[in-house]
């Protein structure tokens, strides 16, 4: 069989392809290659996931089919290790009481007034609680929801001291997202991708916050790499003007910026990339632009700003970790950069670089935590590195902190038991308020609930439950007022089981603005169903009479038992499996 090794790689790509892939099988994973793309020479992606549960997929990208293929397979396995296909749902009760939520090496910490003894260290307490002032309960974690239980903490080890330290799945899951998550044929390999990212991570941010203008790679340096040439040519003809910017700020950092224009809408996308090797950098960089991406589907990017300080806005900032849809500076292209170009490079053992990158956090004075994850048999880590490889700001705990939907779920859950109990109602509504939550937020996202796409829970926004909520009241004026919000939110919907939904809302809105004027039903009723149908009038008569309440939302089911609920949960059993069986190995 032939063996192609590329930089930066332990293994032979057909190894590390045959490996995982028959891995996964072992695992019960059933795997398969959705998408494939090739837009230009030497740029593939591919979208992979797995068919018993699809909203378990990752993406790869590469200079070459195998090398895409491999990218996705071994983010697949990082996202399975460190458990991240399941970071935004709650897991419910079963594996909240189970032996372990996430990990058989996890502590939890009883729930007080002050700091766990032995939870984290004082420099983390500094940086993630500066003031004292962060509640406890703010860092239950959200996948159990476990409050009785308490703070659900993992092991990560300081890489200065080989210490190991106890941090909060709850911190680990808001601020860092995916960021420093890796796989690899080694652990070095893995390690050292995961530290590459964390520093694309924090040199991104400095540039595009701070509107740096960066020097452009010579000619003469792009003309060693003609794969990469290739690609960048192919594109410059297909009309979208390319720049290629060394991103390291003067060698400090192993980065590397891409621009691509699109003159047909004055978009600009940037791309980064980062690792030892500037050829890896490089490459990286460059299949970044189209990983997941066909030529037309390059016209969602902004024009570039001059007012660089929407564009150092945190929201800017997290938009572009999140699709790289945010704004850039123009002063990004200044003629004058604020660095020399530096022909910056690192070539060694995967150990050597990882050990490279390494030195260069603890220059910086910087902390590296680790936590290694083998159970799957591919190695996988997670690396944290405070201060530098963050997606969000810290405030984000206290404010908007993944777990604040607990108490909402259960009461929510409590009146669809319930619907006739106005007091459960105005409980709903209560911490609805106490949340703050915008009337356009999605509601299974804020409970953590993955819900099926045919069931109306899937559109359902918080705007719209209110106006039920307040017909259970039987708060007309308010109810009346939702009703309204509701069909003006959704009035460009185009799916026919949304528009027939609405008519509900539309019968209610005209019922509702009858009853508030004095008029009488009989007057309208032959008209009333020609334009909305006897079944809904009768609906919405019904709940305005206090008959009925919930509309179709109501369940003969738990929350977490749609469907695509139940998949992601089953996929978690598996992974609970492998690491209880690796831990008494």
């Amino acid at each position: 069989m032939t063996q192609t090794y590329i930089p930066g790689k332990d293994a032979a790509l057909e190894t590390s392809i045959a490996t995982m892939q028959q891995r996964l099988i072992t695992l019960g994973f059933d795997i398969e290659e959705a998408s494939w793309l090739n837009p230009v020479p030497n740029v593939w992606s591919v979208h992979i996931r797995d068919r018993s549960c699809p909203a378990c997929f990752t993406n790869g990208k590469g200079a070459s089919r195998d090398a895409a293929l491999a990218s996705a397979l071994g983010e697949f396995f990082e996202r399975l290790a460190c458990n991240y296909f399941f970071a935004d749902f709650y897991l419910g009760s079963k594996v909240a009481q189970g032996e372990f939520v996430h990990y058989p090496n996890e502590q939890w910490f009883a729930l007080s007034q002050t700091r766990p003894e032995g939870l984290m260290n004082q420099a983390l307490w500094d940086h993630y609680d500066p003031d004292g002032d962060l509640a406890m309960s703010t860092l239950v974690d959200m996948q159990s929801g476990n409050r009785e239980r308490g703070i659900c903490a993992l092991p990560f080890v300081r890489q200065r001291d080989q210490q190991t330290t106890y941090i909060p799945m709850n911190i680990v899951g808001n601020l860092f997202v995916s960021n420093g998550m890796s796989a690899g044929n080694t652990p070095t390999e893995a390690r050292t991708q995961a530290l590459s990212e964390c520093f694309e991570r924090y040199v991104k941010n400095r540039i595009i916050s701070e509107a740096i203008s960066l020097p452009q790679i010579p000619d003469a340096v792009m003309a060693r790499y003609p794969n990469i040439q290739e690609a960048i040519a192919t594109l410059e003809r297909e009309g979208f003007p390319i720049y290629c910017f060394d991103a390291s700020l003067g060698g400090q950092f192993p980065v590397i910026c891409v621009t691509l224009f699109n003159p047909i809408n004055g978009g600009c996308f940037a791309s980064f990339g980062a690792h030892p090797r500037f050829e890896v950098a490089l490459e990286r960089t460059v299949t970044e632009l189209l990983q997941g991406r066909s030529l037309k589907d390059l016209d969602i990017f902004p024009t570039p700003s001059m007012d660089n300080d929407d564009i150092a806005d945190p929201s800017n900032l997290e938009t572009h970790f999140i699709d790289s849809s945010g704004l850039v500076s123009w002063d990004l292209f200044r003629v004058h950069a604020d660095y020399p170009f530096t022909d910056w490079n690192f070539a060694g053992t995967s150990e050597q670089e990882f050990n490279h990158l390494l030195d260069k956090f603890h220059t910086l004075g910087a902390d590296v935590y680790i936590a290694d994850y083998s159970h799957l048999e591919t190695y996988a880590c997670r690396v944290l590195v405070p201060g530098y490889s963050e997606v969000y700001p810290v405030y984000e705990l206290a404010f908007v902190n993944n777990n604040r939907g607990q108490t909402l779920r259960e009461c929510i859950s409590e009146w669809l038991d319930s619907p006739s109990n106005a007091s459960l109602a105005l409980s709903v509504i209560n911490e609805i308020n106490h949340l703050d939550l915008d009337e356009f937020y999605p509601l299974s996202q804020i409970l953590g609930i993955s819900v099926d796409a045919s069931s109306p829970w899937a559109t359902l926004r918080i705007g719209e439950l209110l106006c039920l909520l307040y017909l259970a009241l039987s708060d007309h004026e308010q109810a009346r007022e939702w009703a309204q919000w509701t069909t003006d939110f959704n009035a460009n919907a185009i799916s026919a089981d949304r528009q027939l939904r609405l008519r509900f809302y539309h019968a209610l809105q005209a019922l509702l603005e009858l009853e508030q004027t004095g008029r009488h039903f009989n007057d309208y009723q032959a008209a009333f169903e020609r334009l909305y149908g006897q079944h809904d009038l009768n609906l919405a008569r019904a709940h305005i009479q206090g008959e009925k309440q919930g509309y179709d939302l109501l369940l003969e089911h738990r929350l977490t038992e749609f469907t695509k609920h139940q998949k992601l949960l089953e996929t978690y059993q598996k992974l609970q499996r492998a690491k209880a069986q690796y831990a008494q190995q």
